[in-house]
């Protein structure tokens, strides 16, 4: 049986969406009830820059459909380091923030790394090891964004692999774009959208729904459209969501 497939955007609060994809008027509080009602899911981006009390958590858990799901952007004070066996405190205190309030609507997380992290057989594995698969009685799912091309290596998949961590697709960017590990789920970041109505062609779009349900025969599949022209990004995710079947 396929996997499901969870298709949104990088955060909720953007000036520029306001009378573009949140109406006119609509009351900034209540912009995540409002997105997550559109899309299925996403990635909750201010993580990366700092912590958040338990009652937040709490509070999106409670805005948003049972169904909806979101991932994570992990602390750069985990992942922006040279040592990354060192990162055991940092990685505790990340992930005891309160997240795990969110109970079955936490999807995986993404530890994203320096464009200038080259990849470390030894050290990566190390800090691998320190992701736990569970915290508080629900899943933990991890997926690592390498921004390196030392990381489009074959020791790199068998390390992640190993850990059953997934490999971030990363498309669009300047960065490369590394192929996967079959973990059970995909996590895709996909950062070409271009200043039309819904960020790419028809035939881009229509490309991105065959790939989904492609990587879903293999699992889960998380999609978030992100940079480029992230006026359009909420567009090209309902594009691709009614392409799939609708919301």
């Amino acid at each position: 049986m396929p996997g499901s497939i969870r298709i949104g955007i990088g955060g909720w609060t953007f000036e520029p969406w306001r009378g573009v994809f949140y109406p006119d008027g609509l009351a900034q509080k209540r912009e995540l009830e409002f997105a997550s009602r559109r899309l299925t899911a996403i990635e909750i981006n201010g993580t990366y820059y700092s912590t958040f009390k338990p009652d937040s958590w709490s509070k999106w858990r409670d805005e948003t459909p049972d169904d909806f799901v979101f991932t994570v952007k992990a602390s750069r004070f985990s992942t922006n380091r040279r040592v990354l066996a060192e990162a055991g405190e940092s990685v505790a205190k990340f992930l005891g923030q309160g997240m795990t309030l969110l109970g079955a609507k936490l999807g995986p997380i993404n530890w994203q790394f320096m464009p200038t992290k080259q990849f470390d057989a030894a050290d990566f594995g190390a800090f691998l090891a320190l992701l736990p698969n569970e915290r508080d009685g629900v899943r933990l799912r991890h997926a690592v964004e390498v921004r390196h091309a030392s990381f489009d290596c074959d020791a790199f998949r068998a390390l992640c692999a190993e850990h059953g961590v997934a490999i971030v697709h990363a498309e669009g960017a300047e960065y490369p774009t590394i192929a996967p590990a079959p973990v059970g789920f995909t996590y895709a970041r996909l950062m070409g959208s271009r200043d039309e109505a819904a960020g790419f062609s028809d035939a881009e779009l229509d490309a991105y729904a065959e790939r989904a349900k492609a990587w879903s025969a293999a699992g889960d599949v998380f999609a978030f459209f992100i940079s480029g022209t992230k006026v359009r990004n909420p567009a090209a995710a309902e594009a691709l969501i009614g392409r799939l079947g609708g919301r």
